[in-house]
């Protein structure tokens, strides 16, 4: 309390008053006129109600909780048998009390487990190594029409090996699909990915993909990334601006999915393959029109250097594809 609000007291000047005057506030002149103790804790230790269990009887409950025919019930399920059998030991709560002093108030039975998915991680130094396939559905004449693009690719030179539209996803249709890809490609690749669609999973493609010898990868459940290069080959078809809102038929899409993996196969430059058609890459002329586009830059160069801030040269060409690269795995030389 201040000299001043003291002498205003002193002079009989209401409580009130005095505040308004010093500037404090009524409710710390109360407090500091009447101070309290804590009011919260710490608290003093309870002693225990006069009914708790003792130390004993918790033990024999406990016992009881664990004992080869009860350890695998749910406590209620204790609970009431022992009453049926006219043995009343304590109340459900109060076992689950001592149950969970002893750390046992998880899971009693014995349940099944499931280890977590392993982060598939995949490289491809060449073409043919790890393909990437994949189902997208594309909308059909009327609402809830749907048909389905099958589309398998290579993930180091992003080259398009197959395709198929058809009306429904079907575990053979997929099978005959990846059958066809690989005889039109005349070699098996080392590994094709996919999620864990049920096509991807199905067993006439697990069987198939047996007996060619290819191993199988597949994305963690709900992981997009796990499957990047099918998504973004997708993204890119839907993003083209004559990309309809909808088909007016089976034909129509097969006609439009003709029509755009032409073009993505032989003219679309790729940005992830320094600029090259995946054509290109894989079938091996990316290097000759690297050296032909180094020699346009030469020229340009000669004519005018001062347009340069450096020497110009054309876009690397990938040395490894990744899906999900490892974090201790060195970057590749450019």
């Amino acid at each position: 309390m201040t000299t001043a609000f003291a002498e205003l007291r002193d002079a009989d000047i209401s409580a009130k008053k005095s505040c308004a005057l010093t500037g404090m506030s009524r409710a710390t002149h109360y407090r500091h006129r009447g101070p309290r103790g804590p009011v919260h804790g710490p608290w003093l230790p309870r002693s225990p109600p006069p009914h708790t269990l003792d130390d004993a009887e918790r033990a024999r409950v406990l016992e009881l909780l664990t004992q080869p025919s009860y350890r695998d019930l749910a406590i209620p399920q204790v609970w009431a048998r022992e009453l049926d059998e006219g043995r009343y030991w304590c109340s459900v709560s109060t076992m689950y009390r001592i149950a969970r002093a002893a750390g046992q108030v998880r899971e009693r039975r014995r349940v099944a487990t499931h280890p977590a998915r392993v982060r598939p991680e995949l490289s491809a130094r060449g073409p043919g190594e790890v393909w990437s396939w994949d189902i997208t559905a594309l909308k059909g004449p009327v609402k809830g029409a749907w048909y389905k693009c099958y589309v398998v690719l290579d993930i180091f030179s992003r080259y398009v090996t197959g395709w198929l539209v058809a009306a429904a996803e079907d575990a053979v249709v997929a099978r005959d699909f990846l059958a066809d890809a690989i005889a039109r490609n005349g070699t098996e690749p080392h590994t094709i990915h996919a999620d864990r669609g049920g096509a991807m999973v199905s067993k006439p493609v697990s069987e198939l993909l047996v007996d060619l010898g290819v191993l199988r990868s597949h994305s963690r459940p709900r992981t997009s990334n796990d499957n990047p290069y099918s998504e973004a080959q997708f993204k890119t078809m839907k993003y083209m601006p004559d990309f309809p809102d909808r088909f007016g038929s089976l034909q129509d899409a097969r006609a439009f999915c003709e029509e755009f993996f032409l073009a993505y196969n032989h003219e679309h430059r790729h940005s992830g393959i320094g600029m090259h058609t995946p054509a290109s890459v894989h079938f091996g002329t990316a290097e000759q029109i690297r050296d032909q586009r180094q020699a346009t830059l030469d020229r340009a160069y000669a004519r005018h250097p001062e347009r340069f801030a450096r020497r110009p040269h054309p876009p690397e060409l990938p040395d490894v594809a990744w899906i999900n690269q490892p974090v201790d795995q060195p970057q590749p030389a450019p």
